[in-house]
């Protein structure tokens, strides 16, 4: 698992904070998926949802990420596993027009905001917690951070589930490296190249 970012005292800290309350909607960024299984960073994301929801931290996640350097949507093929590990259907979102972290973010708040939920979290590894912070507390009037805490993920994320994933493929699929080019992709992860007219005026999709 990745470590790194936050410390695991300020994690600690950041889920002490988060669990007095209990969120609408937490946001947890996507990762690629290679089409054989899941990586270790997309595990203890996925299970760190469950935990959260498991324990009525939060009443939904929603799961961010298109199809980036693979066929498949990473907030789709995250749905599948959090569906296999038994977060009911009726919890889950998807957000699939983000292709970097600060896209991430920014997709799944105003979709979030369009479906009416006010009370938004962002869910993931210490490092990307980390990356993310200055970015929400500049453009968020509030947005919590609930990184990993490794001491409560423990060995219960390890256990492997099996997807049918086909349903998560985008058929006509190019990779961001044949789409754009350095230089855009770099200002994509600055943040620069948010379109902000995806979720305007109350668009889900």
């Amino acid at each position: 698992m990745l470590v790194g970012g936050l410390s695991q005292k300020k994690c600690e800290q950041y889920y002490k904070e988060a669990a007095k309350t209990t969120y609408d909607i937490v946001i947890v960024p996507g990762i690629p998926y290679n089409g054989i299984k899941w990586d270790s960073i997309m595990k203890g994301r996925v299970y760190w949802a469950k935990h959260l929801y498991d324990n009525n931290i939060t009443k939904r996640i929603m799961f961010s990420g298109g199809a980036v350097y693979s066929k498949f949507y990473e907030a789709k093929i995250m749905a599948l596993y959090a569906k296999k590990l038994g977060i009911p259907d009726s919890a889950i979102y998807v957000e699939t027009k983000a292709e970097h972290t600060v896209e991430n973010v920014y997709y799944s708040y105003q979709k979030a905001k369009n479906l009416g939920f006010n009370n938004i979290a962002l869910a993931s590894d210490p490092f990307q917690c980390k990356a993310m912070r200055n970015f929400i507390q500049n453009n968020f009037d509030s947005m919590a951070l609930i990184p990993f805490v490794i001491r409560i993920l423990g060995d219960g994320y390890k256990p492997d589930v099996q997807i049918e994933d086909s349903a998560a493929v985008k058929p006509d699929f190019v990779s961001l490296n044949k789409r754009e080019s350095f230089f855009k992709r770099r200002k994509g992860t600055k943040g620069r190249n948010i379109n902000e007219g995806y979720y305007k005026n109350g668009k889900l999709d």
